[in-house]
């Protein structure tokens, strides 16, 4: 471990061993202090979606207790524009925002930038395959969607998500939370933290376990989470983030559509033969600096450091007959077990000034990264001779400005830009013959952005925006460049419009409406996109698309309606999608694969006291799973019902899904062209049941 995150490590536990000193002097604050720490973030968060032109989501971590959440997906459930499924029902999940990420839809998590309090996730190259965020970690989470996570720095075609830790002055003192129910499933959760007026604690642990609903789909996963706040003065704070996880799951692989017709629930032949599956160990040390200045300007500087392992045997031995029925036995052409160690380090820093007519933002992430280890053949899930070694690095520098000026009381203008300059170096040494490919490159560009804020009324407001979109190719996608040679791919680059309108009915006595309604259009170029190797299936092959589209229309609608002595609650998310090439050579107008071409989800919850039930409903359109389109995959239609029972002290909540035990496709892998025998299809889960108890003190 390096000496600066040894003693980043080494001041956290002198701290968290003061703080316990403290305990028996110190009275922990009360619960109503708790409560107003938390709204307070959560109106901050609130002003901070008002005045951007364009779509942003928050979702307040406390309800996701009071349903079934076992990895993101379930987070981003109600989070229109955003399609998230679970390859398994386990932590292994697709995830797009806007279309992006649909080059390889079963790893390389790309398109969407990952943050835990501002600092990254996402490593310096766009890479998420390998962990994405825990999905209780959260107090609140942000999604900014598209060109709108200018404020987080993202280049990325899908925007940033934002997980904000919680902490002793936002959360219980203590808190016990437990769930399970069919296919194994069983989560469990301790937290609790302890606050003075100079320093504050918090810490969580956890264990998930997951048998699945597919053979061949076990997962286990063990965490710990802890921060701890120093207060040096009403001004400054300093706040130290200490995280590890360890996972192992297996790995189901896809079907044909006669084996999920048949047996949704089996696994691919394969998935034993290879042993398909993943392991993760992962540390992480972060920490930020909060400076107020005064009431008007704040400065934020933050640094984090993660380093991981990664056991990934992921493809079968794929052999090749070459005499045919000759004397000589079949030959092993390619297979792969992934063994690396990844280093990731990130900074951040934010100027942020908030006049009477501006609202004005400037900052910069860093980030450095770096993969080392090897390629190995995979022999039942374990290596068999080395191929290939792995060095490859990368390194992002995000700069950004944008300005909130209020031009009338109902005009906001908001402009700003950011510069991006970032490389990519991708070493492969063949083991045998020590040839060496290296594809790198350097990547740079500036993106402007410019929208307006119209006022309707207090509680109405119209926006639009124009924006350049960017992002520049992962490591991984250097790596299969169809080209095979050192060559290296272009970054993606494009312009989007969107415009909306959002707003809501104020408080009139019981009655409450909200809505947040937009629409973009965004023409790409070089959009990276990937393609099967008929040579070796499972080795995604990258390659850039001259032109593409991608527009959509995303609606969120909630409301609180008095009916019968309590209140009815409805919530809807609506995702529309126009995803296509535009007039490709190949594949001329073709929908791109993978995002369906709508997606509805919602509930329509009955609250009276501490009581609600009702249920819930999801209608996803159809898909393609190749780019020629070919091979589509039929929409499906998934009701449920949730319910419980929520006091100040402890909650309990139960969920059935999918009631109807209806079989449908969760996620699909791409190919060029796909055929009726091809092994690209998820099942989704069955009919199912869930329940949790959360017990706060």
């Amino acid at each position: 471990m390096p000496t600066n995150i040894r003693a980043l490590s080494c001041w956290a536990a002198i701290a968290a061993l003061t703080g316990s000193t403290a305990f028996a002097q110190q009275p922990a604050p009360p619960l109503d202090t708790v409560i107003v720490s938390a709204q307070r973030l959560a109106e901050e968060l609130e002003a901070e979606r008002a005045v951007t032109p364009g779509a942003v989501t928050t979702i307040d971590g406390e309800e996701l207790y009071s349903r079934s959440v076992t990895n993101l997906a379930d987070v981003l459930r109600y989070v229109p524009g955003v399609w998230s499924e679970s390859v398994s029902g386990s932590d292994e999940i697709f995830f797009s925002s806007r279309g992006s990420n649909l080059d390889a839809t079963s790893y390389d998590k790309n398109g969407i930038k990952l943050l835990q309090d501002g600092l990254p996730i996402t490593t310096a190259d766009g890479n998420s395959h390998n962990r994405v965020l825990d999905p209780l970690s959260a107090r609140f989470a942000t999604i900014a969607h598209g060109a709108n996570a200018l404020t987080y720095g993202a280049s990325t075609l899908g925007g940033a998500i934002d997980f904000t830790s919680p902490t002793a002055r936002n959360s219980d003192p203590l808190s016990l939370f437990a769930s399970g129910g069919s296919h194994g499933q069983l989560n469990t959760q301790l937290s609790g933290g302890y606050a003075t007026d100079s320093f504050d604690a918090f810490g969580v642990a956890e264990y998930r376990d997951w048998e699945g609903y597919r053979e061949h789909s076990e997962q286990k996963t063990k965490g710990a989470y802890a921060n701890a706040g120093f207060h040096w003065s009403d001004s400054v704070v300093t706040r130290v983030y200490l995280s590890a996880l360890d996972s192992e799951a297996n790995l189901p692989g896809a079907l044909t559509r006669a084996e999920a017709d048949e047996d949704p629930g089996q696994a691919a032949p394969a998935a034993f033969d290879a042993d398909y599956g993943k392991v993760v160990e992962t540390r992480r040390a972060a920490t930020k600096t909060t400076w107020n200045i005064d009431g008007k300007n704040a400065i934020d500087v933050g640094v984090s450091y993660e380093k991981q392992s990664l056991y990934h045997p992921i493809v079968e031995r794929i052999l090749v007959d070459f005499d045919g029925p000759g004397p000589n036995p079949p030959v092993e052409v390619f297979s792969l077990l992934i063994d690396t160690d990844h280093r990731d380090t990130g900074a951040s820093f934010r100027y942020r000034h908030e006049g009477e007519a501006h609202n004005f933002l400037v900052g910069a992430n860093f980030g450095d990264a770096t993969v080392s280890g090897g390629n190995y053949r995979n022999l039942n899930g374990r290596r068999n001779g080395l191929t290939d070694y792995v060095d490859n690095s990368a390194d992002s520098l995000e700069v950004f400005a944008v300005d909130r000026w209020k031009l009338t009381d109902d005009w906001t203008l908001v402009y700003g830009a950011q510069w991006v300059d970032a490389s990519r170096d991708v070493r492969t040494t063949a083991a045998a013959s020590g040839d060496v490919r290296n594809p790198r490159a350097d990547y740079s560009s500036f993106n402007p952005r410019l929208g307006v804020i119209y006022a309707l009324s207090d509680h109405h407001e119209l926006f639009a925006s124009a924006s350049r979109l960017y992002e520049a190719p992962t490591n991984m996608q250097l790596e299969d460049d169809r080209r095979g040679n050192d060559a290296a791919l272009d970054a993606m680059s494009g312009e989007v419009l969107e415009v909306g309108i959002r707003g809501d009915a104020g408080e009139s006595g019981e009655l409450a409406w909200r809505w947040d309604v937009s629409a973009y259009y965004a023409r790409l170029e070089n959009e990276i996109l990937s393609i099967d190797d008929p040579d070796a299936p499972g080795n995604s092959l990258s390659t850039n698309i001259e032109g593409t589209i991608h527009a959509g229309i995303e609606a969120l609608i909630a409301a609180r309606l008095p009916v019968g002595g309590g209140h009815l609650e409805p919530q809807l998310a609506l995702t529309l999608n126009e995803f296509s090439f535009d007039g490709d050579a190949t594949y001329g107008d073709n929908d791109l694969p993978a995002a369906p071409r709508y997606v509805v989800r919602g509930e329509l919850l009955y609250r009276r006291g501490d009581v609600y039930f009702g249920p819930t409903l999801d209608l996803v359109g159809r898909r393609f799973a190749d780019f020629s389109n070919t091979y589509e995959v039929d929409s499906h239609t998934l009701v449920g019902l949730r319910g419980g029972y929520a006091t100040d002290r402890w909650e309990l909540f139960a969920e059935l899904r999918n009631l109807t035990d209806e079989d449908y496709i969760a996620t699909v892998n791409v190919l060029d062209v796909a055929g009726a025998n091809a092994r690209v299809l998820y099942p989704g889960a069955p009919r199912s049941a869930y329940a949790g108890v959360r017990l706060k003190f």
